[in-house]
């Protein structure tokens, strides 16, 4: 199983704090999972044109083609005036329509206050559905408060991010499965 944490800013710490974490929590729990850690930070990424995402080259095809060959994504946002960051956006307008078909997506938020807590329900979610994607339903949201000096400080917030692994994991294999019994139907 491949799954990407995907960190979807260029700026701030915290979402790359919790992705830190989520991949740490993943290796540990199931070592057999091949994670790739997407921190949009460390890329030059083109804006989308419209191309076919394999017209694309360098970092910009090395992020849309290793987000196509994953199972399944942990996508982790900071919300910037109740909104998804633009790089984030971006990066899902380089992938086709289908792209997130067959594949399991669960989300980290991370954000300033409680207030933007729907901001996954009303922006990310309708985005991730229209990409087909199998989400995780429930997410999780870290606030400024569950951080200290760059640590999740937030004991509940830490049980969540292990939840969601676990989840992130049952659900892709359970997808696999399913999947693979209805492609065996058809005997060829």
């Amino acid at each position: 199983m491949k799954i990407v944490a995907l960190s979807g800013s260029i700026v701030g710490s915290k979402t790359r704090t919790a992705m830190d974490y989520t991949i740490k929590t993943l290796q540990e729990k199931y070592p057999e999972v091949h994670v790739t850690l997407i921190d949009l930070a460390d890329y030059e990424i083109q804006f989308s044109d419209g191309r076919n995402y394999l017209e694309y080259e360098g970092d910009t095809k090395y992020v849309t083609q290793t987000i196509m060959d994953a199972d399944a994504l942990i996508i982790g946002t900071p919300i910037f005036q109740a909104s998804i960051p633009a790089t984030l956006k971006n990066i899902f307008d380089l992938l086709p329509v289908n792209a997130f078909l067959n594949k399991v997506i669960s989300m980290i938020v991370t954000a300033g206050s409680s207030k933007h807590y729907l901001i996954a329900e009303q922006q990310l979610k309708p985005i991730l559905s229209y990409m087909k994607a199998q989400i995780v339903q429930t997410y999780v949201f870290i606030e400024e408060a569950d951080f200290y000096r760059k640590d999740i400080i937030n004991e509940d917030v830490l049980f969540r991010i292990n939840r969601l692994v676990e989840d992130t994991v049952v659900l892709t294999e359970t997808y696999t499965s399913i999947r693979e019994a209805k492609e065996a139907e058809y005997g060829f």
